[in-house]
């Protein structure tokens, strides 16, 4: 094959504009994860919800994104980049729209639920059309963004329920309306972008791929047809792969537990602090959003310069050491919460938060590249969801300080399996990583040499 134009400085333009569109989703997804924090309190006041049932409202789009990632992620290597990229969004605008004129708790999970499935196959679709339209060199910025992207959503859910509260007690349906607003504003852009030509020259489609890289090159290419076989999606546990799915899926999944336990309950926590007032509820669990934002950026401009592995470890040695701390004092205060959850988001999210969109696409082969995203968000999804069930039922059995020592080992564990298995891909193009005769290097602790991750 001949990707090498992709790597042309010409295309700089061209691959923003596919990063930006693609982020624009990621920024959705942080946005309607995180609306429905925000929204809780007043949704509490308003229906008669117990705690069983705010979990499940809490949940459902995690657990609709659980089945989005890996159905819709498969169905992305089947039938084409472009074609899933535009229709995940529709879910976004009907459904976000629909769960604004919710009038019981179960429409709400249900609609919920059904937009968590466009949310959960954005992830995959977007991950990987970033990834086959940048340059080597860029590939991991441009990747990275779209994980501080998210981060950016989850900022702008707050400034949205700051600036809605005085609509009143009705005020978090207009919350969630704004989603479907946005998801529409997205749509309409979407639509005017080509399809993968990693992705047709992958299905023998050479002409059609080329066609599209003279019309975004200016330059006629010859792409050969590819040498490597069809992969499908349980080759993903062949024992060529295997290491490579364990690892993404592993640290993605102790990334989602401890971020999502303590982000979705980052409102409710610090409520008892404010003196009821939830103007300071939001305050306060902004900051740490904006500081989760902040560790976002740091590693995207990082991720180029130090490499994947280095970043990765810095993130949950970091994210252990203050759910440590925090786990350590059972008496703290607003200032000390808002000061230790910020620097746990954003050491979280300064390596797992955004590198859960570059190494689930570049350590697979075009064939199942979207499908391998799809299933690593998936599991993902599973540790969200353990995250947002399990810890209300710890604070009520051990209380606030005893329970984040549960997100604290799970933050450990995403450390060793990082240390052991992390693989350097800083600099190689995806038709390299995937050839079967280039080994990835990773300092693997054992007996102090170099492993690989074949």
């Amino acid at each position: 094959m001949s990707f090498e134009n992709l790597d042309s400085p010409k295309l700089k333009r061209f691959q923003r504009k596919i990063t930006l569109l693609s982020a624009a989703g990621t920024f959705l997804d942080g946005f309607d994860l995180t609306v429905i924090a925000v929204a809780m309190p007043l949704i509490l006041s308003q229906w008669d919800v117990g705690p069983g049932l705010q979990g499940l409202i809490t949940s459902s789009a995690v657990i609709g994104a659980f089945i989005g990632a890996i159905w819709l992620g498969n169905l992305t290597d089947k039938f084409g980049r472009k074609a899933m990229y535009v229709v995940d969004l529709l879910a976004f605008v009907v459904f976000a729209a629909l769960t604004a004129f919710s009038q019981t708790a179960w429409q709400l999970i249900l609609f919920r639920f059904l937009l968590g499935i466009g949310i959960g196959a954005d992830y995959p679709i977007s991950a990987t059309l970033v990834s086959e339209f940048s340059s080597t060199k860029s590939r991991g910025r441009h990747s990275t963004f779209l994980g501080a992207m998210w981060f950016v959503g989850a900022v702008v859910a707050y400034l949205i329920g700051i600036l809605l509260i005085p609509l009143g007690p009705s005020a978090w349906r207009y919350m969630l309306l704004v989603g479907a607003i946005f998801a529409l504003i997205v749509f309409y852009f979407r639509v005017t972008l080509p399809e993968s030509p990693r992705w047709l020259a992958a299905r023998g489609r050479e002409k059609e791929a080329e066609e599209i890289m003279l019309k975004i090159t200016g330059q006629k290419v010859i792409i050969q047809p590819s040498t490597q076989p069809k992969q499908k999606l349980t080759d993903l546990f062949s024992k060529k792969l295997f290491k490579r799915t364990f690892f993404v899926c592993s640290f993605w999944f102790c990334y989602a537990v401890a971020y999502y336990g303590i982000s979705m309950y980052t409102p409710t926590i610090l409520k008892p602090f404010t003196n009821g007032s939830q103007m300071m509820t939001y305050i306060g669990s902004g900051t740490i959003s904006l500081l989760g934002l902040v560790g976002a950026i740091i590693g995207s401009n990082l991720v180029e310069r130090i490499g994947r592995r280095p970043l990765i470890i810095t993130s949950f040695t970091g994210l252990s050491i203050a759910l440590i701390v925090l786990a350590l004092n059972p008496s703290p205060t607003m200032a000390f919460l808002v000061i230790l959850f910020s620097l746990a988001v954003l050491f979280a999210n300064m390596g797992g938060g955004i590198l859960n969109f570059v190494y689930p696409t570049e350590l697979f082969p075009t064939s199942i590249r979207a499908s391998a995203s799809g299933l690593a968000t998936s599991i993902s999804r599973i540790g969200s969801i353990m995250g947002i069930l399990v810890f209300p039922n710890l604070v009520v059995a051990w209380g606030n300080s005893k329970a984040l020592w549960f997100f604290a080992v799970i933050s450990l564990l995403g450390l060793v399996i990082s240390v052991l298995l992390a693989p350097e891909t800083k600099g190689i193009n995806l038709e390299e990583i995937n050839d079967e005769s280039h080994h990835l290097k990773n300092q693997s602790v054992k007996g102090g040499k170099n492993e690989t991750l074949a």
